[in-house]
């Protein structure tokens, strides 16, 4: 059994080293724990840092493709490299590397394919009042998404099996945090949390430049999820309510119509026109979003089919090579 930690860097020279120097080596139930890091296109020493500090795999992007993206380039390195559990945290420190054990646990005894470490939001001082509010509305948000229970969805602290991890596919170019977790609830994948500590604050987190850009960046983050994971909540519900809306409204000018009092309401035909043709507009969006959601799962699958004939392929490649060996 394999686990490979994976950290995603993007000049991370002040603060690698000693997230590393707190990474376990030995985990109870692991036969082997490698560390990994995604070098996201620094420009200082981070490299550097992560190989004086025994770094086993470091993956390259030419350039900075942003949280999201790294994230998926670590999955796919470490899959395969073969892990068979892998643990995602951060450079800089926040996550307490004493809890991976507590992280892995619901996997290796089976009750778990994806399991995310749960911060105490409320507790945590440098977290400002606005950002405390937001990562609950997030993790809300996915809860309602996925029909999962996690409660710090935004978390990076989380710990993957090798099945979850062929299977997640990242869209989203600012975070993976929500999105994984609603493709795993749509997947039915068992996702569970567990309570983590953290540490003290190294730095300033990378995602909130500022509040309003945070706040900017969240919204569009959720109003995308839904978009993408729930068309049919996000454009046909709507759509329905102004439809009916309208329907109503044309329904009350009919009676004023047929009693012989309808000019004096002509603006509620108007009205009622209105509502409903933008919520028939609405519904067709929605049928149509609904219809390419299905052929992304298609996709999905495919993709899922391509990694297990690769590691068939590769898994032949290796006992052909273990037995040349032994002649």
């Amino acid at each position: 059994m394999k686990l490979i930690i994976q950290i995603p860097c993007y000049n991370e020279e002040g603060t690698l080293a000693i997230a590393l120097a707190a990474l376990p080596r030995q985990i109870p139930g692991i036969d082997k724990v490698e560390w990994l890091i995604i070098d996201d296109g620094s420009t200082d020493k981070t490299v550097e840092v992560a190989l004086a500090n025994g770094v086993d795999h470091i993956v390259h992007l030419p350039h900075n493709q942003g949280l999201a993206r790294g994230f998926m380039a670590g999955l796919e390195a470490c899959l395969k490299a073969g892990a068979d559990i892998i643990v995602n945290t951060d450079a800089d420190n926040q996550y307490c590397a004493d809890d991976i054990p507590k992280l892995v646990e619901p996997i290796l005894s089976g009750r778990a394919e994806i399991v995310i470490g749960a911060r105490p939001i409320s507790e945590i001082e440098h977290f400002s009042f606005t950002k405390k509010m937001l990562q609950k509305l997030g993790s809300w948000v996915v809860r309602v998404a996925s029909n999962t229970d996690i409660p710090d969805a935004p978390s990076g602290f989380r710990a993957i099996s090798r099945g979850a991890a062929i299977h997640l596919n990242v869209f989203s170019e600012y975070t993976y945090t929500l999105e994984t977790i609603i493709q795993a609830g749509q997947k039915n994948m068992a996702i569970t949390s567990v309570p983590i500590r953290i540490n003290e604050d190294l730095r300033p987190s990378r995602l909130l430049k500022s509040i309003p850009s945070y706040v900017k960046r969240s919204i569009l983050t959720i109003f995308r999820i839904f978009m993408t994971y729930r068309p049919i909540m996000f454009f046909i519900v709507p759509g329905a309510l102004l439809f009916t809306s309208g329907l109503l409204i044309s329904l009350r000018f009919l009676y004023f119509f047929f009693i012989g009092d309808g000019e004096g309401h002509i603006q509620s035909i108007i009205l009622a026109s209105l509502l409903m043709g933008n919520g028939f507009f609405l519904v067709v969006v929605g049928l149509v979003a609904d219809l390419i959601s299905v052929n992304r799962k298609l996709l999905e699958k495919i993709n899922w089919r391509i990694h297990s004939l690769e590691e068939v392929v590769l898994e032949k490649q290796n006992r052909g090579i273990s037995q040349n060996e032994s002649c």
